[in-house]
């Protein structure tokens, strides 16, 4: 068996971030961003291929909540995705007789002010953070998702 890959996505509106991490779940690092032109529904093709290519057991979503924590039409969207996203991984295991990837949401709030924090310490200025928020913002997220994960098999 292959060790764990996790793979972090953050939703833009003109692209789609993505994250990777290394196979011990301790550091993500940026992968790439996929240009959607306004619809997010169109990375679903290229995350599918992203999965299988780097053997992803798990996906983390980044969900846009409001910040008094409530529900807005993004973190709508992101639930669509991410069911759309679920029913082509598990379409496809059952096809494989295997395991369907995992697909969860997280609570992405702040996560792009952090990103753009980041970018400017890395001293990239205002006009190179638009390219590559999206991929840092999926970093944060799965950088999130992996500590969370570290600490609840330490308790």
């Amino acid at each position: 068996m292959s060790a764990p890959i996790w793979m972090g996505i953050d939703l833009g509106q003109a692209r789609v971030g993505v994250a990777l991490c290394d196979p011990e779940l301790t550091l993500a690092y940026p992968a790439g961003k996929i240009e959607v032109q306004g619809d997010c529904f169109r990375a679903l093709g290229p995350v599918v291929d992203l999965i299988h290519e780097h053997g992803v057991e798990r996906v983390i979503v980044g969900y846009p909540l409001l910040l008094n924590g409530s529900e807005g039409g993004s973190a709508k969207k992101a639930k669509r995705w991410v069911r759309n996203l679920s029913r082509i991984l598990n379409e496809e295991a059952a096809l494989a007789k295997d395991s369907p990837v995992r697909v969860l949401l997280q609570d992405e709030r702040l996560t792009t002010v952090s990103a753009h924090h980041q970018l400017y310490e890395a001293q990239i200025g205002g006009r190179g953070h638009k390219p590559l928020v999206d991929q840092q913002s999926a970093v944060v997220l799965l950088q999130s998702a992996l500590d969370e994960y570290k600490v609840s098999k330490e308790r």
